[in-house]
């Protein structure tokens, strides 16, 4: 699949396109079609230091991913740390990391290569291995960088939407709680003989000290017409 493609697919909407673990699917799998002699991939996403998804694309690879994130000592934490690509041309001369560097040879992968991409509070790394030492030196150059650029932005935007969704649920919510809460407000006033700011506050205080929604605490007003909490009202107004 030609780069230009990938990038359209990987960008293309869809519910589940728009989780995290979807979205880190499909780049493990489009960073390895277009990288040569790449025998995997793994990624993860990082939010204000909370780990979310990872995402591999062969069961061997999570043993690689955790074993980083367990020891604190690897590709993705120095990455992480630095922010800046780390790579090993060849694990069986490589020094650092011996856990990781010692279940990476257990599995047959030769070298490694690991990217982060930073976005607004978020990062996602994306790590490539190969059975051959020394051939992934051009990926952070390549076609696989773009491809985590391009899913870290989608990450982000993702987030965005779903905050968008959140606040619009919660703006339905007052609006259809809104002639209910202001039905209540009416008997309030007419109970107390007092203005709606005032009605308003001590539905408010109501809602407060019984930990209740402010729609429950005036739909049981409106549903008793103020009848039988005369008193109460007249306490929370004063």
């Amino acid at each position: 699949m030609p780069e230009t493609d990938q990038l359209g697919h990987l960008g293309t909407e869809s519910p589940e396109s728009a989780l995290p673990g979807r979205r880190l699917s499909e780049l493990v799998e489009q960073a390895v079609r277009c990288t040569t002699d790449c025998c995997g991939a793994s990624s993860m996403v990082c939010e204000h230091g909370a780990e979310l998804p990872v995402a591999v694309t062969h069961p061997d690879l999570a043993g690689l991913v955790s074993v980083q994130l367990r020891s604190g000592d690897g590709p993705i934490p120095a990455a992480l740390e630095h922010g800046e690509p780390v790579d090993s041309a060849d694990l069986l001369r490589e020094e650092r990391w011996p856990e990781y560097r010692a279940m990476a040879l257990d599995a047959g992968v030769r070298s490694s290569v690991t990217i982060p991409f930073r976005r607004s509070g978020l990062t996602v790394t994306l790590s490539l291995y190969s059975f051959r030492p020394g051939a992934l030196e051009d990926v952070p150059h390549g076609p696989a960088r773009a491809l985590g650029e391009l899913a870290a932005t989608c990450l982000v935007r993702d987030r965005s939407y779903r905050a968008a969704l959140t606040e619009l649920d919660q703006l339905g919510t007052a609006l259809r709680s809104r002639p209910v809460v202001d039905q209540a407000c009416g008997i309030v006033m007419h109970v107390l003989g007092c203005d709606a700011d005032t009605a308003f506050g001590v539905l408010r205080r109501i809602s407060q000290g019984t930990n209740r929604k402010l729609s429950d605490v005036a739909s049981a007003v409106v549903d008793k017409r103020g009848r039988g909490l005369e008193k109460q009202l007249v306490a929370l107004s004063n």
